[in-house]
């Protein structure tokens, strides 16, 4: 019986593997025409134009703020700077801990004024509102713990703006982010919502909320994560972004029109607020027949902390796992149901089939394989052949997402950074990777004690 069960799984992970592998092919190659696409469009459009222009659509940047005190002034000095016409930013803090409040209060020097608000979405009782007066168009509201999802709805309460920008307090935008994401707005007006790319910042040099010299950080941690966002975004990311079926819009830097985010009830008060608010827009514009669109553009760009000790990594990976398990069960109803067309018959199956049950047919392969082997089902040389193809196309993804890096938006400027992290791309299969999937097991497992608490990240400052 247990030679049998071995040997069935044996062959469920040969065709497991095959069919992942064969999405990531397909989405490596929409990736790469779609980019090609984008940059022949931006190559021709006078984008930088709309810079000064008063017709663009006024944005409310959000941050929400939780014992952010090492980062919330350069966070902000780097959104009051943004090249835009008309935004305003409007700062959360989440019943902070430590001085988060007082350092706005010293830095930007805030007065409490008395302004009414419409609230269209329940929130945790808002304590006061401030005004700077130095800079006009910044808003900082100081309210009770609630979360990181509440703190974006008292900021959409108190929001001026039809477009409304979530913003992590520890990430900087780059000078132009808002123009170019801003603009699928414009050239569509069935966009509902927009994501743009996020990358790390721990290496390069920061000046007054300003990225001045992209370089690649010291830590081995950091090194393997610059890899994987890159392989996340510009792979993944525009992948599903062709395929008009994106579930995610990082909550490090999302857009979304605040009359859609209002009707659909605003951020839920879950771990994984970003993927729910997406799924709930797809919902919403499928049952109602709107044809919204949720998009991903690669350049606005989000440069933001990665973790660089594995308690923090630790923290962050049970979230994510904990976060889309959250946001799939709740949607449950739409997974192959035609009503949601691509939503539903294939963006949904993969998240529940190679996402969120991956990790755990992942570490039984590291189980169940060796066993096969021991107890006379497996040949060696099989064994060995399976385990190199499946290390050689991971690293044939890693250094494919590292190309396109390079011959797109050329972040990183020295070749030593190329050579460097193409070395991170091969070691990341050799530990790296293993390590993260078991940290994903352990959401999995911890599920129930763990869908309620955000955990804590430690920050350096910028």
């Amino acid at each position: 019986m247990i030679t049998r069960f071995v040997l069935g799984f044996n062959f469920f992970i040969i065709f497991y593997v095959f069919a992942i592998n064969f999405i990531y092919f397909i989405q490596l190659i929409l990736s790469i025409f779609n980019l090609y696409g984008y940059l022949k469009k931006m190559e021709y459009s006078d984008y930088k134009n709309y810079v000064f222009s008063e017709n663009m659509i006024p944005i409310s940047i959000l941050v929400a703020a939780y014992n952010e005190e090492k980062t919330i002034v350069s966070n902000v000095a780097s959104l009051l700077a943004l090249k835009y016409p008309m935004f305003e930013v409007v700062v959360v803090n989440d019943g902070s801990r430590d001085n988060t409040l007082k350092e706005l209060q010293l830095n930007y020097e805030l007065e409490k004024i008395s302004r009414p608000m419409y609230k269209r979405i329940l929130t945790k009782e808002v304590k006061g509102i401030y005004t700077s007066k130095k800079y006009s168009n910044l808003i900082v509201v100081d309210k009770e713990n609630g979360g990181k999802a509440d703190a974006l709805n008292a900021g959409v309460n108190i929001s001026r703006y039809p477009i409304v920008s979530s913003i992590d307090a520890d990430s900087i935008l780059e000078s132009d982010a808002l123009v170019r994401v801003v603009m699928p707005f414009i050239e569509d007006k069935n966009t509902a919502a927009v994501g743009g790319i996020v990358r790390i910042a721990n290496g390069s040099d920061i000046k007054d909320g300003r990225v001045i010299n992209v370089n690649i950080p010291k830590s081995h941690l950091a090194r393997f994560q610059i890899v994987e966002y890159l392989r996340a975004f510009l792979i993944g990311r525009v992948g599903w972004d062709s395929m008009n079926s994106l579930l995610i819009i990082s909550g490090a830097f999302g857009v979304f029109r605040k009359d859609i985010l209002i009707k659909v009830g605003g951020y839920a008060r879950t771990i994984g607020e970003d993927m729910e608010l997406v799924l709930k827009i797809h919902k919403y514009s499928l049952e109602n027949k709107l044809n919204l669109r949720v998009k991903f553009i690669p350049d606005p760009v989000c440069w933001t902390q990665a973790p660089e000790n594995i308690k923090s990594l630790r923290t962050q990976r049970r979230r994510w796992q904990v976060g889309l398990m959250q946001s799939l069960f709740s949607h449950k109803n739409m997974l192959f149901n035609p009503s949601y067309k691509q939503i539903g018959i294939f963006a949904l199956p993969y998240y529940w089939i190679f996402e969120m049950i991956g990790p755990l047919v992942e570490i039984l392969g590291y189980i169940l394989i060796p066993v096969s082997y021991f107890i006379g089902i497996l040949n060696l040389k099989y064994m060995i052949l399976f385990f190199s193809a499946s290390v050689l196309y991971g690293i044939i993804l890693s250094l494919g997402a590292l190309l396109l890096e390079e011959y797109t938006f050329h972040k990183y400027p020295k070749p030593k950074h190329i050579i460097i992290l193409s070395i991170y791309a091969i070691l990341e299969n050799f530990g790296f990777r293993q390590l993260m999937t078991f940290y994903r097991v352990e959401g999995i497992f911890r599920y129930n004690k763990l869908k309620n608490k955000w955990g804590e990240i430690k920050r350096k400052e910028f």
